[in-house]
Formats: structure tokens, sequence, C-alpha cells
């Protein structure tokens, strides 16, 4: 999609939800919300040996609901119109069969996360906003029978014994769920989906989250077998970022991925796909990452990808691109390239062993080459802000240098988007000889200053 048409959708689905909004505040509108809620209770009443039956068929269940609903329909009398009977029959399959009111926002692919708050309270991220959506679950009982729909599909429980839980959707959409007696106001589950057709770097010029010169450098980067950590807060695209970075990886390596909840979308042939474990409901069986990036080593890997590091594994992820399986790549929760080190360095220490502080960060350094960092912008757009190369220790210090940085100085356009590209700072990096070892060549330009 393009710049203008993604500034025209925008404003469109910006004035159709006013209208939405406006329209459920009538009380026709409340009406129908009355009706379906009298008819899902009598659905859950007659058709409960069937949707709680393990291993039923969708499709026979889909039939089976649909018949009950338009019956219970016919049976009552509601004053309904056909269109409004028609739609009313897809929402209560939707209830019964799919995931509810939020059903709609996963089939909508611009929606990119869903947040639901409490039964009532059911918010979106659309273009990189949050709105607020007219639509609820019945009650408490509606939102917990579709959480646990959600979190039994990958074998995981959540319940007041294990009140959060983290799971995956069967496209790979990432879910958190949080309930009582953590959540006060009702249980919580916050949605992060991802796309059927994953973004390619194409997507990413077209978008403008980063230019062809940084989307060719990156390339040679993954293909020249470069360690890199995405780093970035919460929703600016790391994983997003690593998918398509990952897909450089050329067809003839073995790869492993390593992840809490799979999500990542790889296309090569030889992809081997390790997802952690939680503990039982007596507290045993836990496989975590740490185990995981362990026992990859042992797997032959000519390339580890994890998903995100957050804790001990850190200290076996650097042991192993620094012990011949260059190529790795990761992400990172952090503020900037420079917290990037900072927080490896604590999160090595949580890994429970007792190493100097000196000789943790000539292991970062030597590890990692490159962080490619991101950021959500005010305007709701994701873009690479920096991108740094690790260069070694001074002393007793980590250096890095700026490669690629965001010109924040090109202002802001009449829409509120920010006008500004990642652009060339002039520097080369260390590694372009051992890229052009490999073979690699990198034309002049990419690293020309731009003004």
């Amino acid at each position: 999609m393009g710049l203008q048409e993604r500034i025209r959708k925008i404003h469109e689905f910006e004035n159709s939800l006013y209208m939405t909004n406006d329209e459920a505040l009538t009380v026709r509108a409340k009406q129908i919300d009355e009706v379906r809620r009298n008819a899902h209770l009598q659905l859950i009443g007659r058709l409960s040996d069937v949707i709680y039956r393990k291993n039923v068929d969708d499709t026979e269940l889909k039939l089976k609901v649909r018949s009950e609903a338009q019956r219970i329909l016919n049976e009552n009398n509601y004053p309904l119109t056909t269109d409004e009977k028609k739609r009313l029959i897809e929402e209560l399959v939707d209830d019964i069969v799919g995931y509810g009111p939020i059903e709609e926002f996963l089939r909508d692919k611009e929606i990119t996360e869903i947040m639901v708050n409490n039964p009532y309270k059911i918010y979106i991220e659309k273009f990189g906003k949050i709105y607020p959506t007219n639509k609820r679950f019945l009650d408490e009982a509606h939102l917990m029978r579709i959480i646990d729909k959600i979190v039994g599909q990958v074998g995981r429980r959540v319940d007041e014994a294990s009140p959060y839980v983290d799971a995956r959707l069967p496209d790979g959409s990432r879910v958190n769920v949080i309930i009582h007696p953590l959540a006060l106001n009702g249980p919580v589950m916050t949605i992060r989906k991802f796309s059927p057709d994953p973004f390619t770097i194409d997507d990413f010029v077209e978008m403008g989250t980063c230019t062809q010169k940084v989307a060719d450098f990156l390339r040679a980067c993954v293909k020249g077998r470069i360690n890199i950590i995405c780093s970035g807060g919460t929703g600016t695209g790391k994983t997003t970022t690593l998918n398509v970075l990952s897909s450089f990886i050329p067809n003839d390596e073995r790869i492993i991925t390593i992840e809490d909840a799979a999500e990542l979308q790889l296309h090569q042939e030889h992809v081997i796909r390790l997802e952690s474990r939680p503990p039982n409901i007596e507290g045993k069986g836990e496989v975590t990452i740490r185990d995981l990036v362990r026992n990859a080593l042992r797997m032959r890997p000519d390339r580890i990808i994890v998903g995100e590091v957050r804790g001990g594994e850190a200290l076996d992820m650097l042991q192993a691109m620094n012990t011949g399986h260059d190529g790795s790549l990761s992400t990172v929760h952090a503020n900037s390239p420079r917290d990037v080190l900072s927080r490896l360095e604590t999160m090595v220490l949580m890994a429970g062993v007792d190493i100097p502080v000196r000789a943790i960060r000539e292991q970062i350094s030597s590890a990692i080459n490159l962080i490619v960092h991101m950021n959500r912008l005010k305007d709701g757009t994701r873009r690479f802000v920096k991108i740094s190369e690790v260069q070694g220790m001074e002393g007793d210090i980590i250096t890095l240098q700026d490669l690629f940085v965001f010109d924040y100085s090109m202002g802001i356009d009449e829409g509120g988007r920010f006008r500004g590209v990642i652009k060339s700072t002039g520097l080369r990096p260390r590694f372009i000889t051992r890229l052009h070892d490999m073979g690699i060549e990198l034309p002049d330009e990419i690293f020309e200053r731009e003004i």
C-alpha cells in the first residue's frame, strides 16, 4: 500500500468509526444486543454437549450452531429484519465456533492489535493508532470461554493458580492473557496480530520504514553472516523486522528458531521451530528459552534465531555467537542501541554465573556486530531510527558507531506525519572487509553521507 493510499484509508476508517459509535447508542442497537444475549444463552444450553466436546469438527459445529440459531430466532418471534437476522446468526456462530466479537477484527488484515480490557471494552490498533470499538462480550463467562479455547489450542491453561499466560493463535498471532486475581476489572486479553502474508523488505521501503539503501545493506549483512540484534520498545516492529531479515538467509542453511510462543514465519525449507513450555499444574516440566538455546547447539545449526532475549539465555546466545554460530539473529527490548548493550550485560548476570563485568563486555563486543533500532513515532508509523555497528572495546567501554540515523530535522507535514527518513552518516562498518572476503560487494553510494 502506497503512502497516499494509506493516508486516505486512515481518514476513511476514522470517519466510519465515529458513525459506528453514534449508531451504537441507539435504542435499536440495544434491543438487538439483548436479543443476541438471550439467543446466545439458549444456544449454550441446547448445544452444550457438542460445544464442550473435544476434537469436534469446526465445519460440523458451524452447521449445528447456524441451524439451531435460526430455530431459536424463529421460535421467539423476535422483531428483526432479514438483514438483522442474518447478521445476528453470523455473530452467534462467531460467538460459539470462533472467537466471539473479536472474530471480525481477526479477519481484518489492517488491524494489528486487539486489546480486550474487560468483557465490555475492546480496543483495536489500526494504522498505528488505538481506537475504541462498539463490540463487547456478553459477560465475563463468555470472555473466559474464548480465552480457554485460545490457550487450550496450544496446550496451555489459565486459572487462579496460573493467572497469566502467553499463547498464540493458529496463524501465529501472539496472545497474552491475565485474569483475576491479578486483573481487577475482569480478564484482559491482548492479541498482537501477524499477517498471513509476511511483510517483505520491499514493503518496508514502500511504507517508509527504511530506504532502499538500508534494505540492500541489511540483505548483505544477513547473507554475510553478521550477528544482528533488532531492538526497540513494545510494538515497534522488532519481530516483524526479525522475520524480514530471516528471509534473506540462503535456502541451503539449517535454521533453528527458538521462541516463547512461535511467531516467526520462515519460508526456507530447512527450518526447525522450537517453543518453550511453562510448568504444569504441579510446577514441573518447565522448558525455558535457555534450555532450548543450549539444546540447539547440539542440533548442528547454521543459524540460530531467538525470538527475544530477556533473561539468562543471553549468556548462552553470546557463547553460541562466539563459537562459530555466526549469522545469528535476535530481538531485545531497549530504548537505544547503547541500552541494548546495558541490557545484555544485565541479562548475562541473571544467568547466575559469577563473571567479571569486563569479561561480559568483551563477550558482547565480540559477539554482536550490528544493532538495528526501531521506534514507533507519534504519527503511528514504525521506522528504523538507528543502525549501529558494535566496534569493540576501548578500555572498559564498548564502542558503537552509527552507520544510519533517522533525520528528525525534516519536520512534520500537514497530515501530522514525519517527513524524515533514515540516512547514512557517511561512515563505513569495519566488517565490510569480512563481507568482501565472502564475495559480497556493497556499492559505495550506500555509505555516501546524505544531507
